[in-house]
């Protein structure tokens, strides 16, 4: 479907309260043309900010040609915001690993535990 990023945000009182950053889903075999992820949410705090941005980059996906989309949290983070929007948890192992294999090292800068994948489909 479609490619590319779309970044969606909300307002509140006429200033600008939270950001979202909409793309492809970076795991490759996740990465189907049908699905997209939502990369990074950013508030200044504004009451249910965070799940008004994830519902807006569940329009925004829709009205894009996507069926699908997903996004990640830490294990110890609660997800009250993705459940407000109406995303269900996935799985909770998701990725954790190191991004060097064989012959490709890499520096590891990200948390290496397991993550939380959450779906809405759309």
């Amino acid at each position: 479907m479609a490619a590319g990023v779309c970044v969606v945000a909300v307002k509140a009182d006429d200033r600008l309260c939270g950001v979202a950053i909409l793309g492809r889903p970076v795991a490759r075999k996740l990465e189907d043309g049908f699905t997209a992820e939502v990369r990074r949410v950013c508030t200044d705090g504004t009451p249910n900010a965070c799940s008004m941005l994830l519902r807006a980059a569940w329009r925004a996906a829709k009205a894009l040609g996507y069926r699908n989309v997903i996004t990640y949290t830490l294990r110890e983070e609660g997800g009250a915001s993705l459940r407000a929007a109406g995303f269900k948890l996935v799985t909770d192992r998701a990725g954790g690993g190191r991004w060097s294999s064989g012959g490709r090292r890499a520096a590891d800068t990200h948390p290496l535990g397991y993550r939380c994948r959450w779906e809405l489909p759309t």
